[in-house]
């Protein structure tokens, strides 16, 4: 499930990359589809034998996803009730450790993407701004993937704050982990754990 979470992260990267105005008047399921299209042409033309334009690539794709994922929203349905429980600082700091995690995660992956293909299915408002728009990833086998991104609406733009694969939500799935080590251990032993994740991760893409 980690990988199909990373691809649909980064499928869904280049909504932001829509004009500005156009995103006040464009609905959820449109503003999803266009922009996936988008998103495989960076990958694809991206794609080079040089370093610079790699580089280039991940810095496109990381700006981008920066701008479209609410952030601050996934952190905190992702800590619950133990959002709370925390000073300003701590949250703040939360929110960029686990947000640095996640990037790296799906820029990780990145490659893989280009021989799957998406089938939007639909969308359905769950009211109060936010909506659900339902896909799904058909791989080269022929295999099926259910896939559906949960966003609202933030300062008049479509944000996404969930992603669920084959009806797991990826917000369930780290609040479940995150909740058993607060509970049992502390905090402070999440955010290291955070921490040391990270930096394996950093040291894996050098």
């Amino acid at each position: 499930m980690t990988t199909w979470i990373a691809i649909a992260l980064a499928l869904a990267s280049s909504l932001m990359a829509e004009a500005a105005p156009a995103a006040s008047v464009v609905g959820p399921r449109d503003a999803v589809e266009s922009a996936v299209d988008r998103f495989m042409t960076i990958v694809q033309t991206g794609r080079s034998d040089t370093a610079v334009g790699a580089a280039d690539r991940v810095g496109q794709i990381r700006e981008i996803v920066r701008e479209m994922f609410d952030f601050d929203e996934i952190s905190r349905r992702t800590l619950s009730r133990h959002w709370q429980t925390l000073q300003r600082e701590e949250q703040a700091e939360f929110v960029t450790l686990f947000r640095d995690l996640l990037e790296r995660a799906y820029l990780a992956q990145v490659e893989t993407v280009g021989t799957e293909k998406i089938v939007f299915l639909g969308e359905s408002s769950e009211g109060g701004g936010s909506a659900i728009v339902r896909s799904k990833v058909v791989t080269r086998q022929g295999t099926e993937i259910p896939l559906d991104y949960r966003v609202h609406r933030l300062d008049g733009r479509w944000r996404i704050y969930d992603v669920v694969v084959q009806g797991v939500s990826f917000i369930a799935s780290y609040r479940t982990q995150f909740d058993r080590v607060i509970r049992m251990e502390s905090y402070s032993s999440l955010r290291e754990r955070l921490q040391k994740k990270a930096a394996e991760t950093a040291a894996a893409a050098h």
